[in-house]
């Protein structure tokens, strides 16, 4: 693949290739630190220089570098190397490749449900510096495929610390590289796309590229899958943890005013702890349940939860099953994947992001009330506003770049948001969402 720098050269310096290629300087300069030009710009380039489309492609990667034990492959032959830590993996890390921006709480992140196909790549450097333990798990297991962090991972700091990251995902089976240029990395995710990737971390040492490449190409990417299924609870259950509050820790749920089932399509448990301290007892069943399966707990309110995948996909037995609470009148809440899944059984559709919105300083507007609020989330698909019917309004939009954060139906009495409002990790500011909940289960 040719070099950045001498694309440039052959355009005519910085100014020239910004002016042939409609950018400014700054997006040259941003090429130039992710060591790539997106895929839009190779016509305007390719015209101007008498490149061809093969000099665009990623060449056979060298050996691996002195104190390397790991890599990151892309699908177009891009290759990252670092220093493994976790569990060995040969070529079973392979994903969606995604960026998080969150500075804390790497572990709720790791255990979040939607993570499942995907390997996070943290964009803070200083992963691991507070441990592992029992308590900020929002899943019992590691649902992403693998990370990748800059900096090595170090001993944990943190009196709440029980065991260091590295142990914690051997123990899960968990693969990760360090030592990589995350931001090249993430400035790449950005300007071209999230692109699929296998983590290379083999116990014997060896690294059979070409057969890694090969098996990047040929996963068939997050669009028409459905992974609610893979995150989902088997069976149902019920719940009565309340929220984290200092110095007891989690609390228990005694004297419940309504009765909510909540649809397990990969849920955080930190959401069912804003149910229960919002004042519900709360029944968890699994995604692939009818409107017959919820509806005979005989609910006051039904949540729809977060979880990984295609919706459209996950959709083919959701709608049905959503359409059939909402005609008998329960209320009805859901956020991301429950919010995008809430939207197509109104009659909307989905889109699937570029790059997506990963971590916890995501603002959002809230058009009605005209408040902003900064969200957690993690979501790599959207609701397309212009496909929803009559009566489905937008009530929440991204200030990053438009798209929907969220719906509302008055005669379904439902509505629904994209980000996460129970955070964790991330900041507090839509924790009233869960009290409109029971608002509205108790009649406002």
């Amino acid at each position: 693949m040719i070099a950045v720098d001498m694309i440039v050269d052959r355009l005519g310096g910085q100014e020239e290739a910004a002016r042939l290629t409609g950018v400014g300087l700054d997006a040259i300069r941003k090429w130039r630190q992710a060591g790539l030009v997106p895929s839009k710009h190779w016509g305007a380039i390719i015209a101007a220089t008498g490149l061809t489309l093969a000099d665009f492609q990623a060449g056979a990667p060298g050996p691996a570098p002195a104190g390397a034990d790991a890599a990151l492959m892309l699908a177009d032959g891009t290759l990252f190397w670092g220093r493994g830590f976790g569990a060995h993996a040969g070529r079973g890390g392979v994903g969606e490749i995604c960026f998080n921006t969150g500075m804390t709480g790497y572990q709720e992140t790791l255990t979040d449900p939607s993570y499942a196909g995907q390997v996070i790549c943290f964009t803070f450097p200083h992963i691991g510096n507070v441990g592992a333990n029992a308590q900020d798990l929002e899943a019992t297991n590691v649902a992403a495929r693998g990370l990748v962090v800059k900096q090595d991972v170090t001993e944990p700091s943190n009196w709440r610390a029980l065991q260091g990251l590295d142990a914690w995902l051997k123990a899960r089976g968990v693969p990760g590289i360090s030592g990589v240029d995350t931001r090249a990395l993430t400035l790449r995710i950005r300007d071209g796309g999230a692109p699929t990737g296998v983590l290379l971390y083999p116990a014997d040492g060896k690294f059979d590229l070409a057969a890694t490449q090969a098996m990047a190409a040929a996963w068939p990417g997050l669009e028409g899958m459905d992974l609610a299924r893979e995150v989902s609870c088997t069976q149902s259950f019920s719940w009565d943890e309340t929220v984290y509050a200092w110095p007891d820790g989690y609390g228990r749920q005694a004297d419940s005013r309504f009765h909510v089932v909540a649809v397990d399509y990969g849920a955080k448990r930190n959401i069912l702890r804003c149910l229960a301290s919002a004042g519900c007892r709360v029944t968890v069943v699994p995604a692939a349940s009818t409107a017959e399966d919820i509806l005979r707990h005989k609910p006051d309110g039904v949540f729809l939860s977060n979880g990984p995948g295609d919706p459209a996909a996950t959709g083919v037995y959701a709608v049905p099953a959503i359409q059939g609470v909402l005609e008998s009148g329960t209320p009805v809440f859901g956020i991301c994947l429950g919010h995008q899944l809430l939207a197509l059984a109104l009659g909307g559709r989905t889109y699937k992001l570029a790059r997506g919105h990963r971590g916890a300083n995501q603002p959002v507007k809230d058009l009605v009330s005209g408040r902003v609020e900064i969200t957690s989330q993690n979501h790599g698909f959207a609701v397309d506003d212009a496909s929803l019917p009559e009566g489905v309004v937008v009530t929440h939009s991204s200030l990053f770049d438009g798209s929907n954060e969220g719906i509302a139906c008055a005669a379904r009495r439902a509505f629904s948001v994209q980000y996460h409002p129970e955070a964790s990790p991330g900041p507090s500011d839509s924790h009233y969402l869960f009290g409109r909940f029971v608002a509205m289960m108790g009649g406002g």
